[in-house]
């Protein structure tokens, strides 16, 4: 098989595999720091192995290093327990298409410390973006008798959670050399840590379905996942694996509809297109106006 055939065939799995995570967090019937807890354990356990066959564990990381990958672990497992409460707040579908304003707000965060330029251009795909959270938090605020409050915190929650997702991946930027199976097994460990106490071991999973639900978030979508998206990655130029990581909206959006039946509203479809849309266009550096090309603007 050709080489960018097969790393597209990874990064679609690798996106439609996240695409369900929704499914197994709320399957788990766990709440969404013991979902996150367990996430972590199982994830560890299976990376773990994998960073054994591999070798990875005779690698030496520098102290620095291991503390930019410990924050980066903070912010992930912080970003993780946001999005699974978003979930139970305002949909698989809203919260994941919220969500996807990671990578304006990974732009924003390179302006603010890495002194990175923005553009006029990816100013206005922000703004392109923002419209769409609006028309999401607008289409449930104008229904009478819906839990409004829940609904908005479920979209606050989907923002703060793509907030330290951007964190973390800037800190990540700084791990250039370093395995990212081996970062991922630092970030899972740290959160086994962090989650330890807060635990509530009074209300384990009982069943097969919910114990089964937490270790396919450990093996397949921490463990598993992560492999796939990383060989991809290594075959892959860079507009390809962008334009692959949008699988994943379109993906838990119908998982969100076929399994618990929660149609988006036409306002929270163009909302969640026009999100996904801007990500896509400021990824490819596309103009958002033809004419920004006449009046010089740049991208």
């Amino acid at each position: 098989m050709d080489k960018t055939l097969r790393g597209a065939a990874e990064m679609t799995a690798a996106m439609t595999i996240l695409g369900t995570i929704g499914l197994f967090v709320i399957l788990s019937g766990q709440g969404a720091i013991n979902v996150v807890f367990w996430r972590c354990a199982f994830g560890a356990f299976t990376l773990l192995i994998i960073c054994a066959a591999q070798g990875l564990l005779r690698q030496k990381i520098t102290p620095k290093k291991l503390g930019l990958a410990a924050l980066g672990g903070v912010s992930i497992v912080v970003n993780w327990a946001l999005l699974f409460t978003a979930y139970g707040e305002a949909s698989i579908g809203v919260a994941t298409a919220v969500y996807n304003t990671q990578p304006f707000i990974l732009v924003a965060l390179g302006v603010a410390f890495l002194g990175e330029k923005v553009t006029a251009t990816k100013l206005g795909w922000l703004v392109f973006a923002f419209a769409g959270v609006v028309l999401i938090v607008q289409s449930k605020a104008g229904q009478a008798g819906e839990a409004q409050g829940d609904y908005t915190l479920g979209v606050a929650l989907a923002l703060a959670a793509a907030f330290f997702w951007a964190l973390a991946a800037l800190l990540t930027k700084k791990l250039t050399g370093t395995p990212p199976q081996l970062i991922a097994l630092v970030q899972v460990c740290v959160g086994i840590l962090m989650l330890t106490p807060f635990v509530d071991w009074t209300a384990l999973p009982e069943g097969a379905t919910p114990w089964g639900s937490l270790i396919t978030l450990g093996a397949v979508h921490t463990g598993f996942m992560y492999i796939l998206m990383y060989d991809a990655v290594q075959k892959l130029p860079t507009y390809l694996q962008g334009a692959f990581s949008f699988v994943y909206p379109v993906v838990a959006i119908l998982v969100d509809y076929i399994a618990f039946d929660h149609a988006l509203q036409m306002e929270q479809l163009a909302g969640a297109a026009a999100i996904v849309f801007a990500a896509t266009g400021m990824t490819f550096g596309w103009r958002l106006l033809p004419l920004a090309k006449l009046t010089g603007g740049s991208h």
